[in-house]
């Protein structure tokens, strides 16, 4: 068992609780998908796991272990990987390989084992290019490829990914599909992409009414909509 939520519930200041007795359970090796409406607590949840918001009730386990105080969380993101929603929340350094050495270096690396290890993530993502471009002139996509490398660059146990998907070209998420798809990693990734979801994951979950639904398998369906640029009705997978 890597993360073990029991019982969670959440509410912002003045506002309707967001989790409520949320559950959730992620093993080794799970690949589970999340998908849920905007404002249903799908970020939240995220923060949660990682200390950013303290719920008002229930418990948390990660890797076996009951965590309730700041230095427990401390612990725990050196352990499991968050890619913010927002890129601009991530990026930071001058440079993109400043900014993907500086994990590393937090977690007690030298100069050169970080500069090393941020090199190879930006070449497994085919950044390398882009090691001393100014961070803040990337483009959107670009920006989120880099978050995700300062990510990785830290070698987790975990990853939760927010929207990875958000702002990317076809040939940019077959980057990203080709990296997770290799990843020996357990991960939770939240996306509004179902068809995405499907590829790279064996489970997909569905945030509604405060909880996790749970969902096993991905099933691989068929249907039918209408849209506003056509009124004859098709099939799509």
């Amino acid at each position: 068992m890597l993360i073990n939520l029991k019982n969670i519930s959440y509410a912002y200041p003045n506002a309707k609780p967001v989790l409520k007795n949320l559950n959730f359970q992620l093993r080794e090796g799970q690949k589970i998908g999340l998908v849920g409406p905007n404002g249903c607590g799908k970020t939240t949840f995220f923060h949660i796991i990682m200390g950013l918001l303290r719920p008002t009730s229930g418990s948390i386990e990660i890797f076996d272990k009951r965590i309730t105080e700041e230095k427990d969380f401390v612990s725990v993101r050196k352990k499991i990987g968050l890619l913010f929603q927002d890129a601009d929340d991530q990026l930071f350094s001058p440079t993109v390989l400043e900014d993907v050495a500086f994990g590393p270096l937090n977690l007690g690396k030298s100069k050169d084992e970080a500069k090393d290890i941020a090199k190879r993530t930006l070449e497994t993502l085919g950044l390398i290019a882009l090691q001393d471009r100014i961070t803040y002139k990337l483009s959107g996509g670009e920006k989120r490829l880099v978050s995700l490398a300062t990510v990785l660059a830290m070698e987790p146990q975990v990853l939760l990914l927010d929207e990875p998907t958000s702002g990317l070209d076809e040939d940019t998420k077959k980057i990203l599909l080709r990296v997770l798809s290799d990843l020996d990693l357990a991960f939770v990734l939240i996306s509004h992409e179902f068809d995405f979801l499907s590829e790279i994951t064996r489970a997909i979950h569905a945030m509604e009414g405060g909880m996790i639904q749970t969902d096993l398998d991905v099933h691989v369906h068929f249907h039918k909509h209408a849209h506003v640029h056509g009124t004859t009705p098709h099939k799509h997978r």
